[in-house]
């Protein structure tokens, strides 16, 4: 699993430049969850700059390597048409391909936590564990749920690789298995079914969201002109909160907790 310890890297957003992890390097094949769930610019999804400089970086790391950018969508629009209306198409090169979440072959992650929550294993794409790297890209985000705060940045967008139609709720656009007993406790679950094998994240908060209730596409949008980068998805996410000052949430703690135990 991914060292708690890891060195995080935080750079004004105009002079951020992504250095890739080492797996990256003469890849050849990387994978890239960007967070692009919603038919929205930044905050709430990741802005086509940041996107593109993590990608230049890549490519810089890895000249042939095909590189998969993967998202499953939280929206009715497709993630065609997503992709689209945000400008992504632009950013990428011949050896660059969109694939949607919900329409690749599937596997079945143990949950190697020593204490799971809810789920034994999850189901995600067969894709994550046929690549060299995996990069985590999420914007920096604040919902309510049932009166208390949510953060959701590198580690919450994970949530866009399970399928919808394993995970749904009753609304067939979300993933509303995932939010019960609670999001920050599946949390736990999705780091240690699919979490620990990302070998970088990237948190956008460029711009920040601040919602005053559970919709992560709805909300007030706070400039603070930063991006976090990393080895390991819950030191990043460590990091943007206290850079924001924002309260570490519980189960960034409880992960780290559950890391030093299986150890």
């Amino acid at each position: 699993m991914n060292n708690p310890t890891s060195n995080t890297h935080t750079a004004p957003t105009r002079s951020f430049i992504y250095q890739p992890p080492p797996s990256a390097r003469d890849a050849r094949h990387i994978l890239v969850k960007p967070n692009l769930g919603y038919p929205l610019g930044a905050p709430f999804t990741v802005s086509m700059g940041v996107l593109g400089k993590v990608l230049q970086a890549l490519r810089q790391a890895s000249p042939h390597a095909q590189i998969s950018i993967v998202e499953g969508v939280c929206s009715p629009m497709s993630l065609h048409d997503i992709a689209s209306k945000n400008g992504l198409y632009a950013l990428l090169d011949d050896r660059m391909e969109l694939l949607d979440a919900d329409t690749l072959p599937l596997v079945e992650y143990p949950n190697l936590s020593p204490t799971p929550v809810r789920f034994q294993t999850m189901w995600a794409p067969a894709l994550l564990q046929q690549v060299d790297c995996r990069i985590t890209i999420g914007t920096f985000k604040r919902t309510m749920l049932k009166d208390k705060p949510l953060i959701s940045a590198s580690l919450k967008n994970l949530y866009g690789l399970f399928p919808r139609s394993k995970y749904h709720a009753r609304s067939l656009n979300s993933r509303g298995q995932l939010h019960k007993p609670s999001v920050p406790l599946v949390l736990q679950d999705v780091y240690f079914c699919i979490g620990h094998l990302f070998d970088g994240a990237v948190v956008d908060a460029d711009l920040r969201m601040i919602s005053p209730d559970w919709k992560p596409d709805r909300g007030r949008t706070i400039e603070f002109g930063k991006i976090f980068a990393g080895t390991d998805p819950i030191a990043v996410d460590r990091a943007a909160c206290i850079a924001t000052g924002e309260p570490i949430p519980d189960y960034l703690d409880e992960i780290d907790r559950l890391r030093q135990q299986s150890k």
